[in-house]
This record gives C-alpha cells, structure tokens and sequence, in this order.
C-alpha cells in the first residue's frame, strides 16, 4: 500500500497547497515548499508513521520519492515486528 495519498493530505493540512498542485512526481519545491520547509515536513512524515527517515536523501524533492522511502521504511517495521 503506498503512503502517497496520505504525504499529499500531510503536506496539503501543513502549507494549504491546492491539491492540483500536488502531482507525485513535481518538485515540492516547485510548488512553494522552500528547503527549511521540506525538512520540517519530513519530521512531520518521520513522525506520523513512526519512522526514521535517514539523512542520504538530500535530493529528495518530489512526494513520489518520499512515498517510495517510507513505504520501505514501513515494510520493514512490519518485517521486524514478531509474529
């Protein structure tokens, strides 16, 4: 299951984005979100799913690669969670 339509509502809620603006695989930046922004974002995603989203991402910049890493990063806490 991908966490992209949720990341969309995140982002929407947190910067009042109009969701035709939102295209998975645009810039966030494109769309107004500034570097210091996008950070905080992250922590926002970090910490709704209760993940760690690591630091070798710098160029991370539309919601599609976001949504490919914490579907990842949520697979494996399934992965690690005991039967």
């Amino acid at each position: 299951m991908s966490s992209l339509k949720e990341l969309q509502d995140l982002i929407q809620a947190k910067y009042g984005l109009d969701p035709a603006m939102l295209e998975p695989h645009a810039s966030m930046r494109a769309t107004g979100v500034d570097s210091l922004a996008l950070v905080e974002f992250i922590f926002d995603v970090e910490e709704k799913f209760n993940i760690s989203i690591p630091d070798n991402n710098p160029n991370l910049d539309t919601l599609a690669e976001l949504a490919e890493i914490v579907d990842l990063l949520r697979a494996a806490q399934i992965a690690a969670t005991p039967q």
